[in-house]
């Protein structure tokens, strides 16, 4: 480590450690100027690291400050911290690798970041820049200019080995003999890890080209196992934030969705690796408080209804409901005289609510409204504002106002759906008698999956019910606060009665000088919900698995209907019959563009030969992607007694890699090796996949995606087991 803690290499060490095999590689006319500029960065990088390490530290010892003034101390504080947080995940293995233009000698070198020394040389070129585009989306057929271009491998710190390519005959020279095999495809029968390796050096053209695309509207990225539909994901975001600035935190920032909590686990470590620690991650269950509690929907007439964004719209009548101005008026007692609220005075008051304020915030606007009407129609001696505060106390004023527009908790409005057939029948009069009769449950709280997007619809409309009382709360902090300066400030000019000649005496008797002395920022309120959104952008993985109510939840936090939707037909699990353009239309997106992806990288030939009849037998038309390399391992077969062997034979033999049994409930699991359903395994990569039973993964389309999706998931060794 470097004195500031960024990883260096001793001066005295190549950078370069080629195993004896690759020794041609190390010729000096090879790797000489390579060695010379990984000297410059890390030289570079110390240099960087030490000036953030002093920058950061002074911002940290500086004031604090008030209001604005802290707020953007604070951020400048996470700004730094973040850069040099990034620069300690690296040292010189920072750069992916160096390309060469016709007419240009000199290598451009590209970097998970940009980076200058201290003359301002270019030393890295961010891969997410527009010049470093050809690195990852050149071809033999479309070199874009380029000559040559050099990836790196690189184990612990160390190129280990490195390819090159040439694209005109001129770029052969001063470059090793070719590989048979690329640096990519090598890489793909190397061992997986708990969590996901390393790929942003081997971005391939067809994933660069989708990564690089706009973000207007919404893109659809459809590819079968294996073709590096959760690498584009994830790339994806970093590149549009770095690239499109209406897309910035300030702005919303991205949102990216996951299928469920060990694939989050799995990519955890993929955006803060790509400079990207601020992206708000989830499954969609993460976007409702009951989400965590909430159980699969046991019967699948149910789970269709609930499915349907017709049900969604239910919720605007249920609020609706609460919000019809009474019909009767009011008599309102005061000292004086008695005020009559009539049918119409409410009325009055329930139109002065902005449609856009949710049902519970808008209390405070239409209490304030009804308040005035009534001081508008006393005719007594007492002054408005002592009649106003003397209505706020009016305990039968605020009963019935209560009544009238009570505040609502989500969750009670959502079981009433499920509890009252009267009130169904009323918000959702489509229903079918035997449909509401299906709706019902004892239990109406006892969450399922499918009533999330109806929750999160509700509290979408209802608004927070603390917080109104939490603004009057801080109001009444703000007003404590402002007495307890003022206070402060009397007894200080009090104190001192002589001109201190700078005119500070005299300002402190302004109102605004004391207001301003008050810290509101530093004052207690509520965090707020992450997730609430509004988001600038949205990216979804496995997005072949939302529900048209699903859906909603997620456009419900992305008003510009920016989005990346990413998954593949074949792999969901209740069948997709129709075309990604009518789905999402009839969601509500209407700018679609669609993409695909067709080469899988990551699943061995032998494999893909065992998998694909499984799902063509229910999917003929499914989109299953044709497989780039051989393994060299046949697909096994065996009794299910023989797990325990299999795996104890496989990590005796590996020192490293992950395993995963897929279809067994009984297996614990172990070190390296996973115990997962056929469901939870979505989007996730194994050296060895054990199937066990899979034909007992149910009928039909389901069950033959679930035994897709479980055989597609090895990347080295398939073995399936079963119970004969």
């Amino acid at each position: 480590m470097g004195e500031r803690g960024v990883r260096v290499l001793p001066s005295t060490t190549g950078v370069f450690d080629l195993p004896e095999h690759l020794s041609p590689k190390a010729d000096p006319t090879l790797i000489a100027r390579d060695e010379r500029h990984f000297a410059a960065i890390a030289e570079s990088l110390e240099e960087v690291s030490a000036d953030l390490s002093g920058r950061l530290d002074d911002a940290r010892k500086a004031p604090g400050g008030k209001g604005r003034q802290a707020l953007d101390r604070d951020q400048e504080v996470r700004r730094l911290s973040a850069r040099l947080r990034a620069l300690r995940r690296y040292g010189v293995d920072l750069c992916l690798g160096h390309m060469v233009f016709a007419g240009d000698p000199e290598p451009v070198y590209i970097g998970r970041q940009g980076l200058a020394d201290s003359g301002g040389h270019r030393l890295l070129l961010d891969w997410r820049s527009p010049a470093a585009e050809p690195f990852f989306g050149a071809t033999h057929a479309n070199p874009m200019g380029l000559v040559s271009r050099r990836r790196y491998r690189w184990t612990r710190g160390r190129i280990t080995d490195y390819w090159d390519e040439v694209f005109t005959p001129d770029g052969l020279e001063g470059h090793a003999a070719l590989d048979d095999q690329s640096a990519f495809i090598a890489s793909l029968g190397g061992n997986r890890s708990p969590r996901m390796r390393d790929v942003l050096g081997t971005i391939q053209a067809d994933q660069d080209a989708i990564i690089r695309a706009g973000s207007a509207g919404a893109l659809v990225v459809d590819g079968g196992p294996g073709t590096g539909k959760t690498v584009v994901a994830l790339h994806r975001t970093a590149y549009l934030l770095y690239a499109d600035p209406r897309l910035g935190h300030r702005r919303g920032g991205v949102l990216f969705v996951g299928p469920h909590e060990p694939y989050l686990a799995y990519v955890s470590d993929v955006l803060p690796s790509l400079g990207e620690e601020d992206v708000q991650t989830c499954t969609l269950r993460n976007l409702v408080a009951e989400g965590a509690g909430a159980t699969a929907e046991t019967d699948p007439e149910v789970a269709a209804l609930k499915s349907s964004a017709e049900l969604v719209k239910a919720i605007e009548a249920a609020v609706r409901f609460y919000e019809e101005p009474p019909a009767k008026g009011l008599r309102v007692a005061t000292d004086e005289s008695d005020i009559w609220l009539s049918a119409g005075d409410w009325a009055e008051a329930f139109g002065a609510r902005d449609p856009a304020t949710p049902h519970n915030d808008a209390r405070d606007q239409i209490w304030e409204e009804l308040l005035t009407i009534l001081v508008d129609k006393y005719d007594g001696d007492e002054p408005a504002a002592l009649l106003r505060r003397s209505l706020r106390r009016n305990a039968d004023l605020a009963a019935a106002f209560n009544r009238a527009w009570p505040l609502l908790e989500a969750a009670d409005l959502v079981g009433d759906l499920w509890s009252v057939p009267a009130y169904l029948r009323k918000c959702a009069p489509w229903l079918t008698p035997d449909e509401v009769r299906k709706l019902q449950r004892a239990d109406a709280q006892a969450w399922t999956v499918s009533d999330l997007p109806l929750l999160d619809a509700a509290r979408q409309r209802l608004g927070d019910p603390e917080a109104s009382r939490r603004r009057r709360r801080h109001e009444a902090a703000v007003a404590a606060e402002r007495g307890r300066m003022s206070t402060v400030v009397d007894d200080l000019l009090a104190a001192h009665t002589y001109d201190d000649g700078e005119g500070v005496l005299v300002m402190l008797h302004g109102q605004d000088m004391r207001d301003a002395l008050v810290d509101e920022a530093a004052l207690p309120s509520a965090d707020p919900d992450r997730l609430a959104g509004p988001f600038a952008h949205i990216v979804v993985d496995e997005a072949q698995e939302l529900t048209d109510a699903e859906r909603q939840m997620l456009l419900l936090r992305c008003p510009s209907r920016s989005f990346t939707i990413v998954g593949d037909r074949a792999q969901a699990r209740h069948g997709f019959t129709e075309s990604w353009r009518e789905r999402l239309e009839r969601a509500g997106l209407d700018r679609i563009e669609l993409a695909s992806l067709t080469i899988n990288y990551r699943t061995p030939e032998e494999v893909m030969a065992e998998a694909e009849p499984v799902i063509r037998a229910a999917l003929p038309d499914a989109n299953v992607p044709t497989s780039i390399r051989r393994g060299g391992i046949p697909v096994a077969h065996g009794p299910a007694s023989d797990l325990t062997a299999i795996l104890d034979g496989w990590l005796a033999a590996n020192a490293d890699g992950t395993a995963c049994v897929i279809g067994d409930p009984t297996f614990a699991g172990r070190p390296r090796v996973r115990s997962l359903t056929p469901e939870l395994a979505k989007g996730l990569e194994f050296d060895l996949v054990v199937l066990v039973d899979p034909d007992r993964f149910g009928e039909g389309i389901e069950g033959a995606v679930d035994r897709y999706v479980a055989m597609t998931r090895a990347t080295q060794r398939l073995v399936i087991l079963t119970n004969s």
